[in-house]
């Protein structure tokens, strides 16, 4: 079966989307309705800007929903998935590219995701870190013993998992889980503790907008996050997204679970080769690349 997937936050770089705008009607339209949508030139920032222009709050997020969303637009006929699931941010593009929510509602939603984060993030400091080379069950239970908030917040593939929470208990649980044997516990560069209990105002703030946007079945399943396992369903859709913001990102048991209910071919749609990296970590028997834009026009 054939699985597509889409990626997440540090995916962008400077000119990302320009050849599917030259080389696509389809493209172009879509590109000009977002900058009406959002009421300022993405496209100029995601064509032109530098590495720092596309870290903005405003930009990051639904720059990479738009870039996997238009990309999945244009392959066309060749499009036909069998199941999707997106690695957090991501997993908007693949209920977008699935039919369960259309173009406009989910970029709307993009963008009021990333404000209500960054407002999360300046309410309180906080942060995350990778930790590589350890079981996920003894960084759970790392977690569990630090005074403070500090939660496995991404579940990337076999021994790397991203922990979440206040600067000092991930501090404190680095250099714990350097005692226990990890080959690295890095403190990220990023703004605050996504996926974590610190997210809570963000989460009851999105959770506001996405009860009000209308969600449809999708045209086929769509393994979320939050439970990693395939829904249908459009009520527990919105229900597993309004707990993404505060809840880990189970993408080592997404794909497994993909893989385990026939995923056999697995396609990147968006920006970067992260998540292909990832895969021939999760699991090597199956097939992993990148969608590959063909001019038709």
């Amino acid at each position: 079966m054939k699985a597509y997937i889409f990626p997440g936050q540090g995916a962008q770089f400077s000119g990302m989307g320009l050849d599917l705008y030259e080389n696509s009607t389809v493209a172009q339209e879509l590109f000009e309705k977002a900058n009406e949508i959002l009421g300022f030139s993405i496209t100029d920032i995601m064509f032109e800007g530098s590495a720092e222009d596309l870290k903005q709050t405003k930009v990051t997020q639904p720059a990479i929903f738009l870039h996997s969303v238009i990309l999945a637009k244009t392959l066309g006929e060749d499009f036909k998935p069998e199941m999707v699931a997106g690695h957090s941010l991501g997993e908007f593009s693949a209920l977008v590219a699935s039919n369960a929510l259309s173009f406009e509602d989910g970029l709307r939603l993009v963008s009021k995701r990333a404000m209500a984060m960054q407002k999360a993030c300046e309410m309180q400091p906080s942060t995350m870190a990778a930790v590589l080379g350890l079981e996920d069950a003894v960084v759970e239970e790392v977690c569990a013993s630090i005074d403070g908030v500090v939660v496995a917040a991404n579940y990337n593939c076999p021994g790397q998992l991203v922990i979440s929470g206040e600067i000092e208990a991930i501090n404190k649980a680095c250099d714990v889980l350097k005692e226990k044997g990890a080959k690295r516990a890095l403190v990220l560069p990023v703004g605050g503790a996504f996926h974590s209990p610190m997210m809570e105002p963000a989460r009851e703030e999105l959770a506001a907008a996405i009860e009000e946007t209308a969600f449809a079945t999708p045209s086929c399943p769509v393994y979320q996050n939050v439970v990693a396992k395939a829904v249908t369903n459009p009520e527990e859709i919105k229900e597993n997204l309004i707990k993404q913001l505060t809840a880990p990102v189970r993408w080592t048991q997404s794909v497994q679970q993909m893989v385990a209910d026939g995923g056999s071919e697995f396609i990147e749609v968006g920006p970067g080769k992260v998540l292909q990296g990832l895969m021939r970590k999760i699991d090597r028997s199956v097939a992993a690349s990148g969608a590959t834009f063909q001019v038709s026009e």
